[in-house]
Formats: C-alpha cells, sequence, structure tokens
C-alpha cells in the first residue's frame, strides 16, 4: 500500500517546489550542447547498466525535453537475451504506476496525459526503474512533476525496484526531502553515475 493518500493535501512546501519546478523545466529546455549532453548521460547510463543484475527495467517515454532513454535500453535488450524492458502507464490519478513490456518494435497507443503507451503488451514488475528527473538534490532526492506517481510506484512494490534517476548537471539543486519521497539509489547525468 502506498504511503501517499491519493488526494494528498499541498504541503507547505508545495509552491516553492512549484516555482522551483517551473525554473528547472526551463533551464532544461534551454540546456546548450544538448546532443552531447545525451551522448553523454546515454554513455554513462549504458556503463551503469551493463554493471548491475537487472532483468527488467522499467522506463519512461521522454516528455518535456527529458532525456531520451529509448536507444540505450534498445542497446541493452539487444545485449543479453532473456532481458525486458517496460514502460509505465497510468491505471488512474492516484495510483502506482502500471509497467507493460516494450521492444523498439512494439505498437504504441495513447495513454493518460497524451503519453504514449505499449499497445496490448503483458505486463511487467520492473526490478529498477528508470525515472525522469526535473531536479534533484546532492543526496539523490528527485524532484519531478508532481504527480507522485513514481513515489506512490517505488512505495507500492515488493520488493522494491532499484531506482535510477536521470538529469541534467543544470538541475542539480539542494531540495528539501519531504516525508513520502524515496531516494535514488543512482543518479546519472552529463557527468556520469553517482
Amino acid at each position: 500500500m502506498s504511503s501517499i493518500p491519493a488526494t494528498a493535501p499541498p504541503a507547505p512546501a508545495d509552491n516553492g517546489r512549484r516555482a522551483l519546478r517551473t525554473q528547472l523545466l526551463a533551464q532544461r529546455a534551454a540546456l546548450p550542447a544538448r546532443a552531447e549532453a545525451d551522448a553523454r548521460i546515454a554513455a554513462s547510463l549504458s556503463g551503469l547498466l551493463a554493471g548491475l543484475a537487472v532483468r527488467c527495467l522499467g522506463f519512461y517515454w521522454p516528455i518535456q525535453q527529458e532525456f531520451d532513454a529509448r536507444g540505450a535500453v534498445a542497446q541493452w535488450l539487444a545485449a543479453m537475451p532473456g532481458r525486458q524492458a517496460a514502460l509505465p502507464a497510468v491505471s488512474r490519478p492516484g495510483a502506482p504506476l502500471d509497467f507493460h513490456l516494450w521492444t523498439p518494435d512494439t505498437p504504441m497507443a495513447t495513454g493518460h496525459y497524451g503519453i504514449p503507451v505499449p499497445d496490448g503488451t503483458d505486463a511487467a514488475t520492473p526490478d529498477a526503474l528508470l525515472i525522469p528527473c526535473v531536479g534533484f538534490s546532492p543526496d539523490k532526492f528527485r524532484l519531478g512533476y508532481g504527480g507522485g506517481f513514481y513515489d506512490r510506484t517505488l512505495a507500492a512494490l515488493a520488493p522494491r525496484p532499484l531506482a535510477i534517476g536521470i538529469g541534467y548537471e543544470a538541475c542539480r539543486v539542494p531540495l528539501q526531502a519531504q516525508a513520502h519521497d524515496i531516494a535514488m539509489a543512482w543518479i546519472v547525468t552529463e557527468s556520469g553515475a553517482f
């Protein structure tokens, strides 16, 4: 059961987080040398994944100038038979994410919020998740879009999947963790994996 209520009242820090989120999204949209940064993130992510014993990797469909992990995930899948990848789907607001198997050839449908989701593939339970970060702190707490989907998902899955945040160095900021926040095991940026 999630520790985050489906209709949580706004926390006092929400207005500050909302303003920070807006600022960081603008910064991410204006990043210079984006192709170079993305190539470095892909290399760092590939190196990290090669050293982890992950069988099913959950990741995200890129929106709002997020790093596009599809190429790195496709390479990871091709490197060893038996690996699986899965994309999230929102079954309903306030619920943990559901994951469905994905390959580069998977037909996609439009899911909640207009985000593509696998069309007709089996459900999956990832043992590691790539999680997009609008911002992140040096102690590996992430700032997302404010919907709480990944926090609820990490809290609900047992065993808890390895959480790997993906972000850009320009979005590394001090964050005050909230009671429901779960630190990432790893953060991957254009500067490497830590």
